[in-house]
């Protein structure tokens, strides 16, 4: 907040003590019409300014300083170093934002959802289910521990799948859609997804065994999959994902039971970031 203030910037600070509560004060600042919503935090911190912002016209500025912080990766933001996130979000507020898609996910109880990197429902999905369910460890060491339970219980998934109208079924184990190339921290399943093209990337991987998956995790893990004949991506505007016991995870935040139905948003999140921005017709008054 010093640097945005000492930047010129008047700053509204918003803190509360629960996440709802949160929300409720983001939503009232930003009816008075602010010129900035900055959030601080990872990609939870950043699936809720996207949730408050995304088909608006207030841009959204990121410090990222969570664990993951996969939207701030694929939007080339510093995601390991305070210090040059803000430096790098004050030289932006000078340019202007940029325009990059977004990603909207109506549930089963038709409850929509904006995200912003990518949406997840089978194998990562149930390890975050698992790891939400653990009180130890803490940090990573618990993604880790959930993920290798899940790997013991490795189950076998029939998705049916409508993209862009056209259906299939599939026994897999996992399904990925993505605007943003990663989750997991830096996990690439999508190394091929663009921002800022009007389509989302969907990754569909066949069913495989315990040890097929663990010779094909690593490659996943630099992006290095997609020449696998289990892994097939396509691009698509909209798609419906259904699966009996199955949820989805958008951006690490838990959307609920499959089916969705999932559709690119061209243009809908302006974000303060490295790209093509436009200047500010004037400076600031809240960020």
């Amino acid at each position: 907040m010093r640097a945005l203030t000492t930047g010129g910037h008047e700053v509204v600070p918003l803190v509360a003590s629960s996440w709802d509560l949160l929300v409720e004060a983001c939503r009232a600042e930003l009816a008075t019409g602010p010129d900035a919503l900055v959030v601080v935090g990872g990609d939870g911190m950043v699936s809720l300014g996207v949730g408050l912002v995304a088909g608006t016209d207030v841009p959204l500025g990121i410090v990222p300083s969570g664990t993951g912080n996969d939207f701030a990766r694929a939007l080339g933001l510093p995601h390991d170093d305070h210090r040059a996130a803000i430096g790098t979000l004050l030289g932006q507020l000078a340019v202007g934002p940029r325009t990059v898609d977004a990603g909207r996910v109506t549930g089963a109880d038709g409850r929509r959802t904006w995200f912003a990197g990518t949406l997840s429902a089978g194998f990562d999905a149930l390890v975050n289910e698992r790891a939400n369910r653990l009180r130890w460890p803490r940090g990573r060491r618990r993604y880790d521990l959930a993920l290798a339970l899940e790997l013991l219980a490795l189950r076998r998934i029939r998705y049916e799948l409508v993209v862009d109208g056209e259906a299939r079924s599939v026994d897999g184990t996992l399904v990925s859609v993505g605007n943003g190339r990663s989750f997991g921290g830096g996990i690439e399943v999508l190394p091929d997804a663009v921002l800022d093209d009007g389509l989302l990337d969907v990754l569909v991987v066949e069913r495989l065994t315990r040890l097929q998956f663990l010779r094909l995790f690593p490659r996943v893990a630099k992006g290095e999959h997609l020449g696998d004949r289990r892994v097939s991506v396509h691009r698509a505007s909209r798609l419906r994902i259904d699966a009996p016991g199955v949820v989805a995870y958008a951006d690490g935040e838990r959307v609920g039971p499959l089916p969705v139905d999932v559709e690119a948003v061209p243009g809908a999140l302006r974000v303060y970031a490295p790209g093509t921005g436009s200047p500010r017709s004037a400076p600031g008054r809240r960020g």
